[in-house]
């Protein structure tokens, strides 16, 4: 196995387990992103994100992707959009080395702080997370306008 930066030619696979994620997380039909948004916003002028691939015998098997943000508190952190494993490959390490190479990202770059959401019925996740050192945020909550959510309050 082997984890390197995606290219633009690997945004298929990537798609194709970001479709495997939605499915995984009970929301099959969410799924808006093309492989032309993909290619676009990751390897155009200004990249709007960096994604890690996880490879076995030139097949990806899963994927980690990552952006800049900016904390008033903390300057710039990265946020960890998705860590996906297709499930045929889940259990041999995949998840743990993408996760690393994340982590080591953020560190190379002086990065203070990486920021993540996980599913609170994904019990095996939480606890990866929670014996790699990371912390659950028990009192925040996470808030999302949807694009229906935003043209019925901009209308208001």
């Amino acid at each position: 196995m082997k984890v390197r930066k995606a290219t633009k030619n690997d945004m298929p696979q990537v798609l194709d387990l970001i479709k495997e994620l939605a499915i995984f997380e009970n929301e099959p039909d969410v799924v808006d992103v093309t492989v032309a948004d993909l290619e676009r916003e990751g390897f155009g002028e200004n990249p709007l994100f960096t994604c890690f691939v996880a490879e076995i015998e030139s097949e990806i098997v899963g994927a980690a992707l990552i952006y800049y943000r900016f904390s008033t508190w903390k300057g710039r952190t990265l946020h960890l959009e998705d860590l996906i494993v297709n499930e045929a490959s889940r259990g041999q390490g995949i998840g743990e080395a993408l996760y690393k190479e994340v982590m080591k990202f953020a560190n190379d770059q002086n990065l203070k702080r990486v920021a993540w959401d996980v599913l609170d019925w994904n019990t095996g996740a939480i606890r990866f997370y929670e014996r790699s050192g990371a912390k659950l945020m028990q009192d925040w909550r996470v808030v999302h306008m949807d694009e229906e959510g935003l043209k019925k309050y901009l209308k208001a």
